[in-house]
């Protein structure tokens, strides 16, 4: 384990799978909790300084926020489908119900304005097929700027890369105030599709890379169903799935730019991969999911 590589059971609290503070990743903005939910058991979760996604992983749950209430009809996992989700402000009371077992997610980001609680559609996702040949993969950008304006620092989306192919290609980085780039702390939160392609569990793995130009940072790590892995600047990519075993991750990204942006800039040693990808078609294998369940 290196310090940036959060194998799974080390970010345990109790009974969640994962919690993820700002100060716990050595930074200001982002986090992520995830959380178990017992059938029928509600769980209140205090947002203090942070603005959160309520993201079902496998499950549903109602959000109850503000006086308003959500129904999250959620997923079996997230390679069967496409979420619906919630946005919950700073300085709230949130209740979570599950009226089955549920894992939910709560990417989240340190933000300054408290906006109104919102739901969002599963159908409104907009689900994108990036890259060709085997850098193939599918986004859903359900909270990605130009998508989803409703959030002062906080930005998310998923990945889904199917089983032998390569995202997050060619690298890229977002850790200056650039041209091509603005400043942003980055969690990747990885699922590993077992050999039925939709059940995450500890058969499978993936390899993900982070380095910097001048050799600082140079991490190449071995990848499991429930790793995090830390951004805090420097080239990142690619994610690639072991043959056999689909890859999902949950980017969550923010940072100190007064608007929302996703910006970065490739390597430019890889960054001729895009023009060529020009001559390739697509893996017919994407999109994996819509919010209709999966397409194949």
């Amino acid at each position: 384990m290196t310090a940036l590589h959060r194998p799974a059971g080390t970010l345990c609290d109790g009974d969640d799978p994962v919690l993820l503070r700002p100060a716990d990743a050595g930074w200001t903005y982002a986090g992520l909790r995830v959380l178990h939910l017992s059938a029928g058991v509600p769980r209140t979760v205090h947002t203090g300084e942070f603005e959160a996604f309520v993201l079902p992983l496998s499950g549903g749950c109602a959000v109850r926020v503000d006086g308003r209430e959500f129904t999250l009809t959620g997923r079996d996992s997230v390679f069967t489908r496409v979420t619906d989700f919630a946005y919950v402000p700073r300085d709230a009371e949130v209740e979570l119900i599950a009226e089955r077992d549920a894992e939910i997610a709560l990417p989240m980001a340190r933000c300054d304005r408290r906006l109104t609680a919102e739901y969002g559609p599963a159908e409104g996702v907009p689900v994108e097929v990036r890259g060709a040949g085997r850098a193939t993969r599918q986004v859903n950008n359900f909270g990605t700027p130009g998508v989803w304006e409703h959030a002062d620092k906080l930005n998310a989306c998923e990945l889904i890369t199917p089983d032998g192919n390569w995202s997050s290609y060619p690298p890229h980085k977002h850790d200056e105030a650039s041209e091509c780039e603005v400043i942003n702390e980055e969690i990747y939160y990885f699922r590993i599709a077992g050999r039925d392609e939709i059940t995450p569990g500890p058969e499978g793995f993936g390899l993900h890379r982070t380095y910097t130009a001048d050799g600082e940072l140079d991490e190449n790590v071995a990848v499991r169903d429930g790793d995090v892995f830390l951004i805090p600047r420097g080239y990142h990519g690619p994610c690639v799935a072991a043959p056999g075993y689909p890859m999902y991750y949950l980017n969550v990204l923010a940072g100190p730019a007064p608007q929302r942006s996703m910006a970065f800039c490739d390597d430019p040693a890889h960054s001729w991969v895009r023009a060529h990808w020009e001559g390739e078609t697509a893996d017919p294998r994407c999109p994996v999911t819509t919010h209709e369940g999966r397409v194949r």
